[in-house]
């Protein structure tokens, strides 16, 4: 009996499948999209904006081009100064007044916001607003333009501002027992009696009225760093900077002085040199004036564009220091 032939096998050739790197990529980053914990913030520039703490803002007063400041002083006629009379002086001194007044630029600020439709309705898909976004980043650009006219004013326009103005005493602090100025080279009981001197320049040429002492102090960050981080001395746990809040000629007077950091001070002194500046931070001293609040002023549709603007604007006072003899430059430190 014939055995039966085994089957036949036959092998179909496969043609192996192979992955380009531009699908391997968009695989990736599929599997990526899908697996990533994403971050719903959104990271905005790092900046420092200080002005608020350094001066007083007078707010109000509506659309102007300049503001004003009454001044008056006193003076005395006749030969007869103290006033003090006998039974028969006829020289009795008759009281007279002269006022002035001062003049102040105020600057226009404006910004235009822009939102483009089609980019308005994507950004609704992902839960953002570019209207938000946009408001943002014209807030922070009006505080950066205050800062500037604040520390720096408008050089161009001969307006100055806290940190250059030409009318502030300026001295360059006495050099150490090392033979420099700069506080690094210093003793904390040097550096503290830069800091007193500055305090009684300002209280004598105020007529020794406390009100006209320097309470606020600004130095550069890397001064600053050094005070914080610095002990008195090697057995000691306090820090130059609180020896100086601690033993200041304004304490002792009671007068609350404040002393911090500002990065317009490097560099803002004669030849480049570090500045420190010592005034009396109140209203009636030195302040600016803010006539009108940043704010939204008008909106409309650009069908050209496809878009909508908003118009922001604010209006931006110069720094009025009306007693210059209660702020003084110290620069070397």
């Amino acid at each position: 009996m014939a055995m039966p032939k085994a089957p036949k096998t036959f092998s179909v050739p496969v043609s192996p499948m192979f992955m380009n790197d531009a699908a391997i990529g968009g695989g990736m980053a599929f599997l990526n999209g899908e697996l990533e914990k994403r971050d719903p913030r959104l990271l905005e520039p790092l900046s420092s904006v200080t002005w608020q703490r350094d001066i007083v803002a007078k707010t109000g007063g509506g659309w102007v081009d300049f503001t004003s400041n009454m001044f008056v002083d006193y003076a005395t006629t006749g030969g007869n100064e103290s006033g003090i009379i006998g039974g028969e002086t006829n020289d009795i001194p008759i009281m007279q007044a002269n006022t002035s007044k001062d003049l102040y630029k105020v600057f226009n600020f404006a910004n235009i916001l822009k939102v483009p439709f089609v980019d308005q309705q994507k950004m609704q898909t992902i839960g953002r607003s570019l209207d938000d976004i946009l408001d943002k980043g014209i807030r922070l650009n009006y505080n950066k333009s205050v800062d500037n006219i604040v520390y720096t004013g408008v050089a161009s326009m001969g307006i100055y501002g806290l940190i250059n103005n030409p009318a502030i005493t300026a001295a360059t602090v006495p050099n150490g027992a090392a033979g420099t100025a700069t506080w690094a080279t210093k003793t904390p009981d040097e550096i503290l009696n830069d800091i007193n001197q500055a305090l009684v320049a300002t209280w004598a040429a105020s007529e020794y009225d406390l009100t006209g002492m320097g309470n606020h102090i600004l130095i550069p960050p890397v001064q600053y760093a050094y005070i914080v981080s610095t002990k008195v001395s090697g057995n000691a746990d306090k820090s130059i900077l609180q020896y100086l809040l601690d033993n200041n000629i304004g304490k002792n007077q009671g007068v609350d002085v404040f002393i911090g950091p500002s990065r317009w001070c490097t560099a803002a002194g004669a030849s480049s040199k570090d500045r420190m500046m010592v005034y009396a931070n109140n209203e009636d001293r030195i302040n600016f004036d803010l006539p009108v609040a940043l704010s939204r002023v008008m909106t409309q549709p650009q069908v050209t564009e496809m878009a909508y603007l908003t118009a922001y604007a604010a209006q931006i006072g110069q720094v009025k220091v009306l007693y210059t003899q209660c702020a003084v430059y110290r620069d070397g430190i």
